[in-house]
């Protein structure tokens, strides 16, 4: 039997154009199996759970605002009584082994003073002489040193201390530490759900950190200190929490 020319070519063609058509849909199902696999989990549903890991940290820093108040007649006579009183505290703190990298200046001023009455009275209060206000911050590193300073500063001239700051100096890998304890309370508490559900776990659909809590400074009033001669100023510094929140959802297989 003789077969045409035109009918082969057709044939042919029709062969390439099936070919091409199964290569096309090979190569759609390899593109989308993943989002096919999304799909298929999605449709049996979804877990969301919250989790929050914390850790306690000692603070290892302190900084404390010590200052120099000082009054006088004119304001020229007080700033110069000041400045002699403030360069002394300033010398005795590095004599107790802080840095100058670790002193800054903090909270100068220079206020009139004015005449009090008895009685109330309409007339305008004349000035009686000026306050001078000059102090600094000061970072303490190593809090073994803490109570001598805070004897120190008074012992050498300072007047006011307005408080204590406790700080952790670097508080991310403790941060980083809560964050894992965080996710690991989130997948137990999912685990235990999907357990009892009769379902598993499958990957996780999204996860976002919801809240962190880093340690907060603590403040400790001049007041509550016993400044003497007879010894250091007695402080404890405590620990500090951090915290991580995490929400995570999973889909269900």
């Amino acid at each position: 039997m003789t077969i045409s020319r035109s009918r082969l070519a057709r044939s042919s063609l029709g062969l390439t154009r099936r070919v091409a058509l199964a290569a096309s849909l090979a190569a759609a199902l390899a593109v989308h199996t993943p989002a096919l696999a999304q799909e298929t989990a999605s449709a049996a549903g979804s877990i969301t759970m919250e989790g929050q890991g914390t850790v306690s940290v000692a603070p290892d820093m302190a900084v404390i605002n010590t200052n120099v108040v000082t009054g006088a007649d004119t304001a020229a006579e007080a700033l110069s009584q000041n400045s002699a009183a403030i360069a002394k505290v300033i010398a005795a703190i590095k004599g107790g082994g802080i840095e100058a990298r670790d002193i800054q200046t903090r909270g100068f001023s220079i206020q009139p003073r004015y005449e009090r009455f008895e009685n109330p009275s309409d007339r305008q209060p004349n000035i009686v002489g000026y306050e001078v206000r000059n102090g600094v911050e000061v970072n303490v590193r190593d809090l073994g040193r803490l109570g001598d300073l805070l004897t120190l500063v008074v012992e050498s001239g300072a007047n006011s201390v307005d408080n204590i700051r406790f700080e952790v100096s670097d508080p991310q890998d403790k941060l980083d530490e809560a964050r894992k304890k965080a996710v690991e309370a989130a997948r137990h508490k999912a685990e235990i759900f999907a357990a009892a559900a009769g379902v598993e776990l499958g990957p996780i659909a999204s996860i976002a950190e919801t809240g962190i809590q880093m340690p907060q400074p603590m403040m400790m009033r001049a007041e509550s200190m016993l400044m003497s001669k007879a010894g250091p100023v007695p402080v404890e510094a405590g620990e500090e929490t951090i915290a991580a929140n995490v929400t995570i959802r999973w889909f269900l297989q």
